[in-house]
């Protein structure tokens, strides 16, 4: 298991949060101290969505999948105990407090619904205990958005050529949402469907006009970190363009309600959430398309 680590968040940070998004300074500025504000109290403890047992027996362990700058990076992958030929993967990509427990389970129970779920690591080994490491570690992950790039690119043909998965798709939570959208724009004619949970968003038709693969977007109604009136240019955008795009925004819902760690869960929102994940899922990844 990676190792916490202590990290001083200096004023500097907000203004030097450099995205993967293509975001001027000033707007990922802005998110930042945002996202700040939304997990004011929060910490990473555990939640319903990560104590909630896989449905099926699976398998779990560290593994290393990807080489990113000249140091392995290992990751967690779980996969269903009985193998009936091919499965389709899934690249799980964690939220702000990084590839801890929590995510972990999360993973166990992603792998319960019959995929090969691999959780990616974008935070170099390490996990966040409290919010100022925790920005701290989503801001340097953020400023290098070319290794995050690479060590997705490197999550995709790990279970796509290495593992054999006929199919691949992509979930995460918050810093994973965002990421989660971003590896459907960096993969666009090979990822097969995109799961983002109040991540950071791209409105840019130009940009958006590349993907290639049926999209879920959920959010919360209340979430200032990820304003709705964002959620609604993106899903505007994606609708003009003709897209195969689903946007569900859960009435009352805060940032963060379906995080597997954390004290914003909200378990109504996040179990109806849950469910329209299970179904997308299985109808991008499983059925022939």
């Amino acid at each position: 298991m990676a190792r916490p680590i202590l990290i001083t968040l200096v004023s500097a940070v907000l203004v030097v949060l450099l995205g993967a998004c293509g975001a001027a300074p000033d707007e990922q500025r802005q998110h930042a101290e945002r996202m700040a504000k939304e997990h004011a109290h929060d910490a990473p403890v555990a939640n319903p969505a990560s104590q909630t047992a896989p449905t099926a027996e699976v398998e779990a362990g560290e593994i290393q999948y990807a080489t990113v700058d000249g140091r392995p990076v290992t990751g967690y992958l779980a996969q269903p105990a009985v193998a009936k030929g091919p499965r389709p993967g899934l690249i799980v990509i964690h939220e702000w407090w990084g590839l801890n427990d929590n995510i972990q389970a999360m993973t166990r129970r992603l792998a319960g619904e019959g995929y090969l779920a691999l959780a990616v690591d974008l935070y170099g080994g390490q996990v966040a205990a409290d919010r100022d490491t925790a920005f701290a570690l989503m801001t340097a992950a953020n400023e290098r958005p070319a290794a995050a790039e690479d060590n997705l690119r490197q999550a995709y043909a790990y279970l796509a050529d290495t593992l054999g998965a006929p199919t691949v798709g992509s979930v995460g939570w918050c810093f994973g949402g965002g990421w989660s959208l971003n590896t459907a724009l960096l993969l666009p004619g090979q990822l097969d469907g995109a799961v983002i949970y109040y991540g950071h968003l791209v409105t840019d038709p130009q940009r958006l006009a590349t993907l290639d693969m049926p999209v879920l977007g959920l959010f919360g109604e209340q979430d200032q970190g990820i304003p709705l009136d964002g959620v609604r240019a993106f899903e505007g955008a994606l609708k003009e363009l003709g897209k195969d795009a689903k946007i569900v925004v859960y009435p009352g819902a805060d940032h963060a309600f379906a995080n597997p760690s954390g004290r914003n869960y909200q378990p109504e929102a996040a179990e109806k959430a849950w469910l329209e994940t299970v179904a997308f899922l299985e109808r991008t990844l499983k059925q022939d398309r």
